[in-house]
């Protein structure tokens, strides 16, 4: 097998080198972009459930180590909320919406690289195929007036494959990066859904309109 696929390349051009250098990248960074995001992908309605029931109990040292011991986007910025809850709305809104910045950063960081690999492959081989045509051209010049097809059969086939090459890569791109964004969008909805539940509840969800204070004392 691995000789069938040496000589593919070798037929494929000198531009299955960066072809193949293009595709192992983008495998690379989608694998890692994939696992960053599965890793950071949690219940946002039950963890938000557990710091509310948390926090009826005026507990906010053990939902903030709650937080700090759940892996993910959405804990952090919970923890902003609760770090500012003796605070105005307004610096609590600050404080959570620069967490949000934050993490919408990290998880979107190297997603646009996929569709980047994914608009560089096609060029990449049609230039493959250019490079191929020219090549075939030039010996047919050479060769005289007289030209069968079938010498120059190894030159189209490099031609078709390089491009087709590209597309492949292409294709495949695209739907690494449609499939990591749609992660980040759904992450980004739990971000912003977990951070709005947070705030309103310290705002308006604890009994008797009390904000929560951090002081230790407060802890029973």
């Amino acid at each position: 097998m691995f000789e069938n696929i040496l000589n593919v390349f070798q037929l494929g051009g000198p531009m299955m080198i960066p072809l193949a250098a293009l595709g192992f990248v983008g495998v690379l960074i989608f694998t890692e972009r994939l696992l960053y995001l599965h890793k950071g992908q949690i219940r946002a309605e039950e963890f938000v459930s557990g710091i509310k029931s948390i926090l009826k109990k005026k507990r906010v040292l053990e939902a903030l180590t709650l937080c700090d011991e759940t892996v993910g986007p959405v804990p952090r910025v919970v923890k902003a909320a609760l770090l500012s809850a003796d605070e105005s709305a307004e610096a609590m809104s600050q404080a959570v919406n620069a967490a949000a910045v934050n993490e919408f950063s990290l998880i979107e960081r190297r997603v646009a690289s996929v569709a980047l690999v994914a608009k560089i492959a096609p060029l990449l081989g049609l230039m493959g195929t250019v490079v191929a045509l020219l090549e075939m051209f030039y010996a047919m010049g050479q060769s005289g007036s007289y030209v069968s097809a079938s010498e120059f059969s190894g030159q189209i086939y490099a031609a078709l494959l390089s491009t087709a090459t590209g597309l492949f890569i292409c294709i495949l791109g695209w739907l690494g990066y449609s499939f990591l964004n749609g992660r980040v969008r759904a992450l980004a909805h739990d971000i912003e859904w977990a951070a709005n539940e947070t705030m309103l509840f310290i705002l308006r969800g604890m009994p008797d309109n009390e904000n929560l204070h951090m002081s230790p004392e407060g802890e029973k």
